[in-house]
């Protein structure tokens, strides 16, 4: 059996980096907000499988649904570990063809924000219960952790990859 390449590689452990700062991130705040370390994801759970989109029913208290948790959790394992191969694999291009560096750069800022938004527009009925400013710091968080080990395995990578190193 051939070796996983090193973007691979790279991939799924920024991949699954980004998907358990973002679960630890939502674990905390939950637990500040005292509602159950699980709160936020059995919500998104059924948001995102089971139809819940009348945010008057978050008044009431809402019995964890133990599928719901599971499938929310393998979509955004899913999710993140395309977007670890995706930004590995745009680290590697960027390495190997600096004069596309840049490009990279803004690729990856875009993606980004465009996570960002693309979250913040799919929680949008339970607003209330998943802000904006979690959104962007939960995701800055995972790009933080993500990217200070790109960073270490690609040394060098930082000043390419700046848009304002030059």
């Amino acid at each position: 059996m051939a070796p996983i390449s090193r973007p691979i590689r790279e991939g799924l452990i920024v991949g699954g980096m980004a998907y358990l700062a973002v679960a630890a991130f939502y674990g905390v705040f939950d637990l500040l907000a005292a509602r159950g370390v699980l709160f936020t994801v059995d919500l998104l759970g059924k948001a995102a499988f089971q139809g819940l989109r009348d945010p008057a029913v978050l008044g009431l208290p809402i019995l964890p649904d133990f599928a719901a948790i599971v499938q929310y959790n393998a979509l955004h394992l899913a999710v993140s570990l395309l977007i670890g191969l995706t930004v590995a694999g745009l680290v590697d291009h960027a390495e190997r063809h600096p004069a596309h560096a840049r490009v990279v750069s803004l690729i990856v800022m875009s993606g980004f924000v465009v996570t960002i938004v693309a979250v913040g527009l799919l929680t949008s009925p339970i607003r209330q219960l998943v802000p904006w400013w979690s959104i962007v710091m939960a995701n800055a968080l995972a790009v933080v952790l993500a990217g200070s080990y790109l960073l270490r395995r690609h040394p060098g990578i930082w000043g390419r990859l700046a848009p304002f190193a030059h």
